[in-house]
């Protein structure tokens, strides 16, 4: 039980979070929490299909090449987990009428990416313990908030704008991109000290998530009527 709370805690501190930065029109709490489990199931069962697919088409050939795991990074994990959140985020969320400002988009990336998250972390937290679970918590889990919330600003901005497709695709890009680099440097970890790289890239991402919130929470449609009304 406390390998569990200490999986599930950093998600749903994040997720607390998010919801909080949500000022002026916030999301029903039904759809939050079928989408945040489609990411936790469907999410998961579309990621593993896509790894079979990968896995067969693209093997990884050599442990210590360092061009055989930037495929491994960038073209089978960032590609496939971001894609499975992509599509979630794309059928389900955007489509709804509750989607009603580009914020949304983030809040829903990022409760599909809580959800993925929140099943890879019991199952690592579990198979290895207290020490995987605190270093998870300020690593891989804020890590995945961070691709939710690049993914989600693009989204966002593709709900209400004539080129979707364009801003959809760049959503999705921008999470395989950072996704792909953190995982890279630690994919290449028999290189020494190469592992600081997956954390500037971390920090990269944290960086632009902050600004990505404060822009769509200043362009809300809904600010000036929250505003008046207070």
């Amino acid at each position: 039980m406390q390998l569990l709370l200490m999986a599930l805690a950093p998600i749903f501190i994040i997720i607390f979070y998010i919801y909080l930065k949500d000022k002026y029109e916030k999301e029903p709490k039904r759809l939050l929490i079928i989408s945040f489990l489609l990411g936790a199931i469907v999410s998961i069962i579309i990621t593993t299909l896509l790894y079979s697919v990968f896995n067969t088409l693209v093997p990884l050939q050599d442990k210590l090449s360092v061009w055989e795991q930037f495929k491994q990074a960038f073209f089978v994990v960032g590609f496939s987990e971001e894609l499975s959140k992509f599509l979630i985020v794309l059928l389900f969320a955007q489509q709804r009428k509750e989607f009603n400002e580009p914020f949304d988009g983030i809040v829903y990336a990022v409760m599909v990416s809580m959800g993925f998250a929140a099943t890879e972390n019991v199952m690592y937290v579990m198979q290895s313990g207290h020490a995987t679970a605190l270093a998870r918590a300020f690593t891989a889990v804020p890590a995945h908030a961070t691709f939710g919330i690049l993914m989600g600003y693009f989204m966002g901005k593709a709900k209400f704008a004539p080129n979707k497709l364009y801003l959809n695709l760049l959503g999705l890009l921008s999470a395989i991109l950072f996704h792909g680099a953190y995982d890279f440097f630690l994919f290449i970890n028999f290189i020494p000290g190469i592992w600081i790289g997956a954390i500037i890239s971390l920090g990269i991402g944290l960086y632009l998530s902050k600004k990505a919130i404060k822009y769509h929470q200043q362009s809300s449609q809904f600010k000036d009527t929250r505003e008046t009304i207070s």
